[in-house]
Parts: C-alpha cells; sequence; structure tokens
C-alpha cells in the first residue's frame, strides 16, 4: 500500500468519526483506541518494536505541545 492510498484511508476514516461524533471530545477514545491497536501490532510483530512504539509516543507528546504552543502541526 502506499502512502497516498494510506493517507486517502486515514481521511476517510477521520472524516467518518467527525460526522458519527460531532464533538471533538468524544474523539479522544477513538485516538486512544487507534494508539492501543497500533501498539498492539508492534508488539505482534516484533518485541523489540515495544520500545520504538514508546518513542513514538514521546515524539507524538512533543509533537501536540509543539502545537499547542506554535497553533501549527
Amino acid at each position: 500500500m502506499s502512502e497516498d492510498e494510506l493517507r486517502e484511508i486515514l481521511d476517510s476514516t477521520a472524516r467518518n468519526i467527525s460526522h458519527s461524533y460531532n464533538n471533538p471530545r468524544s474523539w479522544l477514545s477513538w485516538l486512544v483506541y487507534l494508539l492501543s491497536s497500533l501498539e498492539k501490532q508492534a508488539s505482534d510483530e516484533n518485541p523489540a518494536h515495544k520500545e520504538a512504539f514508546k518513542e513514538m509516543l514521546i515524539a507524538l507528546q512533543d509533537a501536540i505541545r509543539n502545537r499547542m504552543r506554535t497553533g501549527s502541526w
């Protein structure tokens, strides 16, 4: 699957969630669900990926912090 195809799937999923749950506060549970599922996939594929997943969470935390400070991703 190409990055463009994956981007289309993610865009479609985001639209579907926002149409189903129009309050952004309710999106948190779906973001947590997605991260949980990705963590399981990473661990199931290769237990060594567990540490890489934790590093990704730290990078995500930094990106969110920057978003809050600067207003852009």
